[in-house]
């Protein structure tokens, strides 16, 4: 066997390099996939728990842990709060999402209800829809869920009746309104002409194990061609030049 040059041992250490680092990488993939199946499996179980009423909902320390379960809610809108969130899609159709304060009866506190999506008049950007929002003591069905999600904004944020995004903490600022730190994805019927179509949260396990594959596939092949360039094609040619000699 022929000695090793520093060349062999340049190209092995760069080899086991290459493979560690996508081994590495793939088994992260891996480990985020678990993570995300353990999401799914929280919502899951969170969603098949019973409702939460005001009284869970204002006596839970910490009302985040109830993200993702059923609740029935009792309180008033406070119309005058009411903000449309731009640029929401729903059904594969760009437009707003509504949402209203709900303040909670037996209690001075608030929720931010995401009551649903309404197509926007793109004739008169500034025009705000007319949706109908009952007084007096409403009963509201859905779904607890964080914050509303956020869109890339440029600049500071809006204060008008439509804006990008909405702060619970500034929003609270804002109205005056002692507002939880969760808000509502309002379920139910539309008689108010909104769609609640809420899209299914996808925790995108597939995308992980696509990544694991590929970086795995990856420490295969610097295994191979290792093998390959250092000991096969090197032992072909000089099978081959010792054919020729005779």
């Amino acid at each position: 066997m022929a000695r090793a040059t520093p060349r062999f041992w340049a190209v092995t250490a760069a080899t086991v390099f290459t493979m560690a680092v996508t081994a590495s990488l793939g088994l992260w993939q891996l480990d985020r996939a678990a993570q995300k199946l353990a999401l799914q499996a929280q919502i899951n179980e969170r969603g098949a728990l019973p409702a939460w009423t005001n009284p869970d909902l204002l006596g839970a320390a910490d009302a985040t842990t109830g993200v993702h379960r059923p609740v029935r809610l009792s309180g008033q809108w406070v119309p005058q709060a009411s903000v449309f969130l731009d640029n929401r899609q729903m059904n594969g159709r760009v437009g707003l999402y509504l949402v209203t304060p709900l303040r909670l009866d037996g209690s001075g506190r608030a929720v931010l209800v995401q009551r649903g999506w309404v197509p926007r008049d793109f004739t008169d950007r500034s025009r705000v829809p007319a949706i109908a929002t009952p007084a007096g003591t409403v009963h509201v069905e859905g779904r607890l869920a964080s914050s509303p999600s956020k869109l890339y904004e440029l600049g500071e944020a809006g204060t008008g009746p439509i804006r990008q995004n909405i702060d619970l903490a500034a929003f609270a600022q804002e109205t005056g309104l002692d507002l939880l730190g969760v808000s509502v994805l309002q379920s139910g019927d539309a008689a108010d002409g909104l769609q609640r179509d809420w899209p299914r949260i996808a925790v995108g396990v597939q995308k992980h194990h696509g990544y694991a594959f590929q970086w795995f596939a990856l420490c295969a092949l610097a295994g191979v061609l290792y093998v390959w360039f250092q000991f096969i094609s090197p032992r072909r040619k000089r099978s081959s030049h010792g054919t020729d000699a005779r």
